[in-house]
């Protein structure tokens, strides 16, 4: 050890440091987990995206009432853009999980979770219909395009609705879930 002004330091030579080998370790596999739960825990999973999803949105429908700063308005709308693309990544997984699976048993919560896996698709796809819209219009526009654009918004509100009332109804069938 070395003294410096009352500090104490350690000091290291190369021939000190201790080199782990390159021994490679077999990974011991996983036991395959249960089908059904995995689909489970992806519905729960695209549940939690839905949930956040239409809270985010619902913030921004409120922020874009009132004359906050812009700087709020650009976070919202990233903080959207990140949740409506969780969902649909969640949304994708959720499918996988299921595709190949058939329950044993009439189960509700199946039932539910696949209704909220169409109106997780049905919103994204809106939402991706009313974004390519936005982005298209220019300063001049005709009234059928804005008929089309307000139409389009309208539809992708009720996609919204649709999701909420799809993870309300999935709750219901897995009490507990947040």
């Amino acid at each position: 050890m070395i003294f410096r002004r009352g500090h104490a330091t350690a000091r290291l030579l190369v021939s000190d440091w201790i080199v782990m080998p390159n021994a490679s370790r077999q990974k011991t596999a996983a036991p395959p987990q249960d089908p059904m739960l995995v689909v489970r825990n992806r519905a729960d999973a695209l549940y939690r995206a839905a949930l956040e999803c239409y809270r985010q949105h619902d913030r921004a429908a409120k922020l874009s009432e009132t004359e906050e700063p812009e700087l709020e308005h650009e976070h919202l709308d990233a903080l959207c853009k990140m949740c409506d693309k969780s969902l649909v990544e969640l949304a994708d997984a959720y499918s996988a999980a299921a595709a190949n699976v058939i329950p044993n048993r009439d189960e509700e919560w199946w039932h539910k979770a696949n209704s909220l896996w169409h109106a997780s698709r049905e919103f994204g796809r809106r939402h991706a219909g009313a974004d390519k819209l936005g982005k298209a219009v220019s300063g001049k526009h005709t009234a059928i395009k804005l008929g089309s654009m307000q139409m389009e918004y309208e539809l992708e509100a009720s996609a919204l609705l649709a999701l909420r009332h799809a993870a309300a109804s999935y709750l219901k069938t897995r009490p507990g879930l947040t």
